[in-house]
Parts: structure tokens; C-alpha cells; sequence
């Protein structure tokens, strides 16, 4: 079965280049060509990935991307104009997976589009992996169910946030730098900005530290990079 992907972008130029592009390599692709048709098509199409223009008619590619992650934890890729920085955070804060600029390439465009499915296909094939829980002090993390739970409560976090989590918390102690993450936890030889590893650090210590300011999980090694603080 071919995995499906829908376009959300309102300049059909650019729809169509983008869907013949990744049909030739194999993919169904559906289109959408304002906000309301994206949303709609998004909740009820069973989708590997979404493809997500910031500027849409109707209703924006945020307002979108946060409707679509309180139900579904499809992967987003973000498409922004190249010079609003803000656009980048702000679509990786709601919960993208992945963000490219415009004017891009199809070749990198196509690129990150496989790594996202890849990586979503791992995510659903590891609930059938044998149960694997991984805990300190009093987090814990589930690796089957995709749950994390703090004094038995449920932190509620993004594929890619979770991907972080695990990866540091696997390897506890052991130090990565953002270039390293960004190979090792997104995937793929990673084109965007290493930023994006200290807004998703961020992000999660939000939701899994006391103190974001003072965190007692992930760390920060001064000039390095970032790990995980073993019990």
C-alpha cells in the first residue's frame, strides 16, 4: 500500500510540482488549497504525512497544525517564508515535526518527506516491539505505548519530543552535541537550523522538569551539548 500524503499549500504551482515530484517516487498524494479543506481533509484522510503551508486561506498552517496534533500525532512538515525566523518556532512549538523554507528544492524537500514517514512507520511498527520501560527518579518512560508519566501522571508530548526523550534517556550520562542529535533523533543528514534541538529542549523541560530553569533530567553540558542525568 502506497503511503499518502497531502499537500496543504494555495499556490496550485506549487501543489502540483510538489505532488508530481513525490508521486514519481511513489506516493498517493491528496491536495488541499485553503485552511478549512486542509484541517478537514487531515482529521478524516488516514495520512503518513502532511506537507503544511504557514500561509493558507481561511485558516493559517498553526491554528491548523495545533488542531491536527490534539487528535492525531501524523507527522507535519511546515513549509515558511525564509525570512520569519518566528515561523519556524512557532510551527515547532504547536508540534511539527519538521519545518523547510521557502524557496527550497525538491530534491531536499523530497529528502525530508522520506525521513518523516520512515520515522513514523519505526514509531507504529515499535508498538508491536516487546515492553521496554525506562524510568528515573520519578519519570517514566514507556517505549511501547509511546507514554510518559511523571509521579504517575501523564505528560502529554509531540513524536519528536518523545523521539529526544528516549534517545537521551537511553544512553543516560552520555553527552550529544546538536549536530549529533539532529542526525541521531530527526533521522536524516538534517538541513535546518540547529536551533531547532534547543527549542525542543525547551519545549520538554516544560513538560517534564519542576523547574525549566533548573532541570534535573536533561542537561545541558556547557559548550557540548545535552544528556540525560542518571539516577
Amino acid at each position: 500500500m502506497k503511503n499518502k500524503i497531502l499537500i496543504a499549500e494555495d499556490e496550485k504551482p506549487i501543489s502540483d510540482i510538489i505532488k508530481f515530484n513525490l508521486e514519481k517516487e511513489g506516493y498517493e498524494v491528496i491536495t488541499a488549497y485553503d485552511g478549512a479543506e486542509a484541517l478537514k481533509k487531515a482529521l478524516s484522510e488516514t495520512l503518513d504525512l502532511i506537507i503544511l503551508d504557514v500561509m493558507l486561506p481561511s485558516m493559517d498552517g498553526f491554528e491548523i497544525c495545533r488542531k491536527v496534533r490534539e487528535k492525531l500525532s501524523t507527522p507535519i512538515v511546515m513549509v515558511t517564508a525564509k525570512e520569519e525566523e518566528v515561523d519556524k518556532i512557532l510551527g515547532l512549538e504547536l508540534g511539527a515535526d519538521d519545518y523547510i523554507t521557502k524557496p527550497f528544492s525538491i530534491r531536499e524537500l523530497v529528502a525530508r518527506v522520506k525521513a518523516n514517514v520512515r520515522r513514523h512507520e519505526m514509531n507504529l511498527a515499535s508498538e508491536n516491539s516487546a515492553t521496554e520501560i525506562i524510568t528515573s527518579n520519578n519519570l517514566s518512560i514507556d517505549l511501547m505505548k509511546y507514554e510518559v508519566k511523571k509521579e504517575g501522571k501523564g505528560i502529554d508530548l509531540t513524536v519528536r519530543e518523545f523521539e529526544l526523550l528516549k534517545f537521551l534517556a537511553k544512553q543516560k550520562d552520555q553527552v550529544f552535541s546538536r549536530e549529533q542529535l539532529l542526525e541521531r533523533v530527526w533521522g536524516y543528514e538534517y538541513y535546518g537550523d540547529i536551533r531547532t534541538v534547543d527549542v525542543t529542549v525547551r519545549r520538554l523541560r516544560e513538560k517534564v522538569e519542576d523547574d525549566s530553569s533548573n532541570p534535573s533530567y536533561i542537561m545541558t553540558k556547557r559548550g557540548v551539548g545535552y544528556y540525560f542525568k542518571g539516577e
